[in-house]
C-alpha cells in the first residue's frame, strides 16, 4: 500500500472515515509546518520513506529539536512550544483512530501550555522503511539524458 500523505490508515486500507480520520491529517499538516517539508516530497532519510517515521524516530530518541525548521527556532524560549507542537502533532498520526485525540482536544492541548501531554506511541505508517538490500538500485543511469534502464534480479 503506498503512503498518502494525508489519508488516515483506517481510510487507506479499508474505507473507514471517521472525525479522527481529520484529527491524522491535521497532525501530518502541523508537522509539515514544523519540519517545513511536505510529506509527499518527503525524500528518504536514514531508512525512513516518511516524515511521519521520520519525525516519530527523533522524537523517541529525543531529538526532537533537529526536527524543527531552522527559520522557526529563532528564539530559545520557543523550543518548549515547537516540542509541545510536535507532541501533539504525534498524538494526532497514531497508527490507531482510538489513540488520537479528537479536534476539540487538540484545540484544548494547542490553547493550554499547563495541560500535561500523552506520550505518543509509533505513528501510522511507522513500519513503512527501506530495507537495505532493497535501498540499492538496480536502475543505472545510461546518459546525459537520465534515462534508465533497470537489471532485473532474481531473488
Amino acid at each position: 500500500m503506498p503512503f498518502s500523505g494525508y489519508m488516515a490508515p483506517e481510510y487507506a486500507s479499508e474505507g473507514l472515515y471517521s472525525t479522527k480520520s481529520d484529527v491524522f491529517s491535521f497532525g501530518v499538516l502541523i508537522l509539515e509546518i514544523i519540519i517545513g517539508k511536505r510529506n509527499l516530497g518527503f525524500h528518504q532519510y536514514e531508512d525512513f520513506l516518511n516524515l511521519l517515521g521520520y519525525a516519530w524516530h527523533l522524537w523517541s530518541e529525543g531529538r526532537w529539536l533537529e526536527l524543527v525548521d531552522v527559520s522557526l527556532v529563532s528564539e530559545f524560549h520557543h523550543t518548549l512550544e515547537m516540542m509541545r507542537c510536535i507532541n501533539i502533532a504525534l498524538l494526532c498520526v497514531q497508527e490507531n483512530a482510538v489513540d488520537r485525540p479528537t479536534m476539540s482536544d487538540v484545540v484544548a492541548m494547542l490553547s493550554s501550555t499547563s495541560m500535561v501531554l500523552a506520550e505518543p506511541k509509533y505513528p501510522a505508517y511507522f513500519h513503512v522503511r527501506v530495507v537495505k538490500e532493497e535501498a540499492s538500485t538496480s536502475a543505472e543511469p545510461c546518459g546525459a539524458n537520465g534515462v534508465t534502464i533497470s537489471s532485473p534480479r532474481g531473488r
